[in-house]
């Protein structure tokens, strides 16, 4: 569990328990529904990475979009709705090269135009010879996100990066000595899930 999770819960909680004294216990439900959500949403589940010379997804949700992004890289889109965990996780292992952050739009994270025109936070990752660039991408309900790395950590296979609250977006971009293994409408697991895998 993120500690959010208990921060909002118990906030919920709290002002349920208010609500239920002066007005009365069925006016609180809504407060205790709200807590339980809190707690379900900032879940943290462990997850094991898979063997091999692999890329795992950085996140929950559904493949959304594979698309050429330049001549050397393909991008694959994930979007994530409410229900899925929201905790984002590196795909390669390696050392952090450059973390940007980038204000824009809070367009619905589902649509394409996410991609280019919506806050990110982008970060490169370089390891075993290859670089991978991955996104963070706010969309309309969330508008927070956040990073737990910076410039220079050594980060393993499916590690923990940071958090995007409340329904987003996250594009990876990677090279062709990668041959992408999902396919658009799949859903995928952040850390275990395999997207891709290094050419021979």
């Amino acid at each position: 569990m993120v500690a959010y999770g208990y921060y909002y819960g118990s906030a919920f909680i709290a002002a349920g328990l208010a609500v239920a004294y002066f007005v009365g216990w069925p006016w609180a439900v809504p407060c205790y529904i709200l807590a339980a959500f809190c707690l379900y949403f900032f879940r943290d589940p462990d997850r094991v990475p898979p063997e091999g010379r692999v890329a795992v997804a950085p996140a929950d949700g559904k493949v959304v979009a594979i698309k050429p992004h330049s001549p050397e890289a393909t991008r694959v889109s994930i979007f994530l709705n409410i229900f899925d965990v929201h905790v984002n996780r590196t795909p390669i292992a390696g050392r952090v090269k450059e973390i940007r952050y980038q204000r824009g739009k809070f367009l619905v994270a589902s649509r394409e135009e996410a991609t280019s025109q919506n806050e990110q936070n982008v970060m490169t990752v370089e390891g075993d010879g290859v670089t991978v660039v991955f996104s963070q991408i706010a969309g309309l309900i969330a508008r927070r996100i956040e990073c737990w790395k910076k410039v220079g950590d050594q980060v393993s296979l499916g590690e923990r990066i940071g958090l995007i609250k409340f329904g987003s977006r996250m594009d990876i971009l990677l090279g062709p000595e990668w041959e992408i293994a999902v396919r658009p409408g799949e859903r995928v697991t952040a850390g275990s899930s395999v997207i891709a895998r290094r050419r021979p």
